[in-house]
């Protein structure tokens, strides 16, 4: 079976409401600047709170703490959804941040300070938005190019991470030190492949938690390496590009699983699943489309479609809103597909995902007398699903986006 029925539950029919969805923007970000303090920044969830972690303890990493919500603040303000009441980006702040990340990093805050989910650098990318000095730049250049050889090679962790950020400041700045990182990076990359005699595609291993895997999805896994790689396309060579777009399409092709008309894939490459397939950004068909849909040419047309159907026929998750394993992040993969495709059925179909995450969010949010202040698992990287959703856009949070520009 392509999906567990027991993640997901039935379609709430909730008639697409503009004005309702910006309200909710509206809401969620008031409630996420009432509830900040320079002290405690903001308040954990428990979904958050890891058995060995504080309750209390606020979480500081872009992944699923504060500086997650400071970037979703301000990525909200600069695309025009919202005007806030404060800079979050202050230097004080920010540096406030990084201290209490590193010190939740513990002994591994050297060696993880590259790390873009988690690590000091998505912090050094906010201090290059607030004020572009030259000192922050060295310091990421460094933390990019120290990246190189992490044995992790995916999203979280490893030098995917750093390819992203490379990639963003050479869109943001147009300097060659960081189309030459992104090279450097992905010939690095090109170099770790390795190939399945089993499965007749390359793949990567991930050496993460201890234990080493053969992730194929996003986050942690072989699509969410190829999403830098596409979007950056144009800072590689030719032939390096077309050798990169003919195994991205091999490996994707050759590792689905399809019923009917329908597609998804498995967490590893190896060994083949036991259980049902999931059926989330972070693991699955959504994550596929999402991380897939940029990729020029026609071979994977047939296949992003059928997961696209796949995600529908599924439902919204019943794990929340949130992007990375709830609503929002399936909704993106429609979004991915009307801009892919044009056909206005699948702008239909996020925003239908988008009202039932709205009571899914309202919902949580009275269960627990507290939203969820997290960009990948929580309220605000919603608020910007329901951002693209009105726009018809599908700009997927520090995926595909890092510096926003006023726009409407």
């Amino acid at each position: 079976m392509l999906f567990d029925p027991a993640r997901h539950e039935a379609l709430q029919a909730i008639p697409w409401d503009e004005n309702r969805v910006r309200a909710n923007i509206g809401m969620i970000v008031a409630d996420a600047e009432s509830r900040f303090t320079p002290q405690a920044w903001w308040p954990p969830h428990p979904r958050d709170v890891e058995p060995c972690e504080g309750a209390k303890q606020p979480a500081t990493p872009l992944y699923y703490g504060a500086c997650g919500v400071v970037w979703a603040l301000h990525y909200l303000q600069d695309v025009g959804a919202v005007r806030l009441q404060r800079n979050y980006r202050e230097p004080a702040l920010l540096a406030d941040l990084l201290a209490r990340n590193n010190a939740w990093l513990g002994d591994d805050a050297a060696a993880q300070a590259g790390s873009f989910m988690m690590g000091e650098l998505p912090m050094r990318l906010l201090e290059h938005a607030a004020q572009p000095l030259p000192t922050t730049a060295d310091r990421l250049a460094e933390l990019i190019s120290g990246q190189l050889a992490h044995p992790a090679r995916e999203l979280m962790w490893g030098s995917p991470g750093t390819l992203l950020a490379a990639l963003f400041l050479h869109q943001r700045t147009g300097e060659v030190r960081w189309a030459d990182l992104f090279r450097s990076t992905a010939a690095m990359l090109w170099s770790q492949l390795l190939w399945s005699e089993e499965f007749g595609c390359h793949y990567w291993t991930q050496d993460l938690y201890g234990q080493q895997f053969t992730f194929i999805d996003a986050v942690h896994g072989f699509v969410a390496t190829a999403a830098p790689l596409i979007h950056g396309r144009n800072l590689l060579a030719e032939a390096d590009w077309a050798a990169w777009q003919a195994c991205f399409e091999n490996t994707v092709l050759r590792t689905a699983t399809w019923e009917g008309q329908q597609a998804n894939w498995r967490a590893h490459l190896t060994p083949p699943p036991t259980k049902p397939l999931l059926m989330q950004y972070c693991h699955g068909a959504p994550g596929f489309v999402i991380c897939l849909a940029d990729l020029p040419g026609h071979a994977l047309d047939d296949a992003l479609v059928a997961a696209g159907e796949a995600v529908w026929a599924a439902g919204p998750l019943n794990k929340g809103s949130n992007l990375c394993h709830g609503t929002g992040g399936n909704g993106y993969a429609f979004l991915k597909l009307y801009q892919r495709t044009g056909d206005s059925v699948w702008l239909q179909r996020a925003q239908s995902f988008a009202m039932h995450g709205i009571a899914q969010s309202q919902a949580d949010a009275k269960q627990y007398g507290q939203m969820r202040y997290s960009l990948w698992t929580g309220d605000p990287g919603f608020a910007i699903y329901l951002w693209d959703c009105l726009r018809g856009r599908a700009d997927f949070p520090t995926l595909d986006v890092f510096y926003g520009a006023a726009s409407t």
